[in-house]
């Protein structure tokens, strides 16, 4: 049994936003409808409780807690402060410590300057969603009201990025949109000067297929092995539209700021271990509490259909040992096994993993690819390409350490087999 280490917490449940793409809101479950508003002190403690168990049970010395919503910060300082100090209390009593992270959309730090001061105490590392340019962000990230929210999104920014708070600034999360320039999102969100920027494909199935592509679900032929691959032809926008974000990151005379995706693809290529669950096979060691205390798998999953997530635990009557033995955590901890056939024989699957799983939802089960195989392919391929460019002219040969056969992909990008 695999231990959790991540615990998303569901702090508030509802937004102040209404981005048309999102998974919560315009998904295929709508659990959140029957859900309070905000995690009250009682189930908070509750979780805390439950996680210093899970710990010590494990042996694990570090845990990490995201506040996440809806709009997490919606609870607003007092309650944020209140709830803080009772995960805080799993360290104090001896427990692991707690490293806690929250992801918002940044309006409400302009409306109660108090939550900074909370955040600041407790040493919240916090993301912001920010779709790149104004006209990009604003095309699917509004108010209620219609209007755009880039405006104050990008104050939000501007105010963590400052000498003040720089601290708490963890990054940028920005859904890639096949209408917007790649080069240009990311030298718009480059402007911010983050540490570190996530690229997030919108979230889509076999059944609700991303915007700008319509494919036919592969059921006999690898990746890579005939029709229905990248290599053999299908068009990949997605995969394009990533190249060239990472070309322009790869090629800066220096570095920029981290991107994970790229960053995670290439520590898997050289044989190493990603810390995602969109790609690579590491076990999942994340798990979900919701508003009411519900435990439930990655809210990810709410776009394959109505209760996906949902594991039937929660806090009060079960421990997080029953969610790990859960059949539907264990499915996602298999690795290799754990994939339909077409992706496990595909060389390419120790380093894309399949996708992420909420992606390869097709009706009757996820046992098949992500409706982002072509483009993962596509963007695998050119990134082992370039590493592969770069090892030969730093005249690094396949002894010289660079481990790509353990990814699989020795042939593939034309390294020789590493001694």
């Amino acid at each position: 049994m695999v231990a959790f280490r991540q615990f998303l917490l569901k702090i508030h449940s509802r937004c102040n936003l209404a981005c048309d793409y999102c998974y919560v809101y315009e998904g295929a479950d709508r659990s959140w409808r029957g859900r309070p508003r905000r995690m009250e002190l009682a189930t908070v403690r509750r979780t805390a409780r439950r996680i210093a168990a899970h710990a010590a049970e494990h042996g694990l010395d570090e845990v990490s807690v995201v506040l996440h919503g809806g709009e997490p910060l919606l609870v607003g300082a007092a309650h944020l402060e209140a709830l803080l100090g009772e995960l805080a209390g799993v360290s104090e009593a001896g427990g692991p410590r707690v490293r806690f992270g929250l992801q918002t959309n940044g309006l409400r730090l302009l409306e109660e300057s108090a939550l900074l001061d909370v955040l600041h105490r407790y040493r919240v590392a916090v993301g912001v969603s920010l779709d790149g340019t104004r006209a990009d962000h604003d095309r699917h990230r509004r108010l209620p009201s219609g209007a755009g929210s880039w405006a104050r999104t990008a104050e939000a920014v501007g105010l963590l990025g400052s000498q003040r708070h720089r601290e708490l600034f963890a990054g940028l999360l920005c859904v890639v949109d096949l209408a917007a320039d790649p080069v240009g999102t990311y030298e718009a969100l480059l402007e911010f000067a983050p540490p570190r920027i996530d690229l997030l494909l919108p979230h889509a199935t076999w059944l609700a297929q991303p915007a700008g592509v319509h494919r036919v679900l592969p059921v006999a032929s690898p990746v890579g092995s005939g029709p229905g691959s990248a290599s053999g032809g299908e068009p990949a926008p997605y995969g394009e539209w990533l190249i060239a974000a990472f070309d322009r990151w790869f090629d800066a005379p220096r570095r920029e700021t981290g991107v994970r995706l790229f960053e995670e693809l290439a520590v898997l290529l050289l044989g190493g271990r990603a810390a995602s669950e969109a790609v690579g096979l590491a076990p999942v060691d994340l798990v979900v509490v919701e508003a009411d205390g519900t435990i439930e798998q990655a809210d990810s999953l709410k776009v394959a259909y109505d209760g996906a997530p949902g594991t039937g635990l929660d806090v009060w009557r079960h421990d997080f040992a029953a969610a790990a033995a859960h059949p539907a955590f264990r499915a996602r901890q298999r690795g290799l096994a754990g994939l339909g056939p077409v992706c496990a024989a595909c060389p390419l699957a120790p380093v894309c993993g399949g996708g992420l799983y909420a992606h390869r939802w097709a009706g009757d089960g996820f046992g098949y690819p992500s409706v982002y195989c072509a483009d993962l392919d596509r963007l695998i391929r050119h990134i082992a390409e370039r590493l592969r460019a770069g090892v030969a002219g730093l005249g690094v040969g396949a002894a010289g350490g660079v481990p790509v056969e353990a990814a699989g992909l020795a042939g593939l990008v034309g390294v020789g087999r590493v001694r």
